[in-house]
């Protein structure tokens, strides 16, 4: 086998004895780390180690990967301008968050022959938005309902770095403020004990 050391180093070709006999000498394990090859290739390590190292790297790479979501806001020609707030808001919080939002205007009855009206809340809310997101697919009818797609001018991973940054700064702030509050209790509990010392001092009148 060909045989590599735990530094990475090239030993050379050695019988599986000598190779065993190595492992030993340096309380490693021989691993095979490419049993296709000829001859194989094996390496002395600390394979627990090296799987606990791999499981930390492949965690953090789950954990910073970032996957596209598309949210989708139903909405009326006429509708509401608490309601019409009230759903921008989430279309808001999306586009923060690095997702795209899909925007879909529902028609009933004789609404559909008022397709400008869908048009122009789809317009309206584009703009309102504008500094957050884009728009990916223009308006187009479909069936009943006219169909509107925003993206996100942030990239997943950056909106994700800045949530994880922001709940850091919310837990220190946190932390903070518990360590104030108990500097505060303190300072008063030796104000309040000073008047007791106070009066054990002063000589009582015959």
């Amino acid at each position: 086998m060909r045989l590599v050391g735990p530094s990475g180093e090239q030993v050379g070709i050695v019988p599986l004895a000598k190779a065993l006999e190595l492992a030993q000498e340096y309380d490693l394990d021989l691993v095979e780390v490419a049993a296709t090859a000829r001859p194989p290739v094996c390496k002395l390590m600390d394979y627990g180690k090296f799987k606990y190292e791999s499981a930390m790297k492949a965690r953090e790479a789950r954990k910073n990967q970032a996957h596209t979501v598309i949210k989708e806001m139903k909405l009326r020609p006429k509708i509401d301008p608490h309601d019409y707030d009230t759903k921008k808001g989430h279309v808001v919080r999306f586009l923060k968050q690095g997702d795209k939002v899909k925007i879909t205007i529902m028609f009933r009855g004789r609404e559909q022959s008022r397709p400008e009206l869908g048009f122009r809340l789809l317009q309206r809310l584009a703009s309102d938005v504008e500094d957050l997101g884009f728009i990916e697919s223009n308006p187009k009818q479909d069936g009943r309902n006219m169909i509107m797609v925003l993206g996100p001018h942030k990239k997943k991973t950056e909106a994700m770095a800045e949530a994880r940054e922001a709940q850091a700064a919310r837990k220190a702030e946190r932390q903070g403020y518990a360590t104030d509050e108990a500097g505060q209790a303190e300072s008063t509990d030796e104000v309040a004990e000073a008047p007791a010392e106070a009066q054990t001092e002063t000589p009582s009148e015959a």
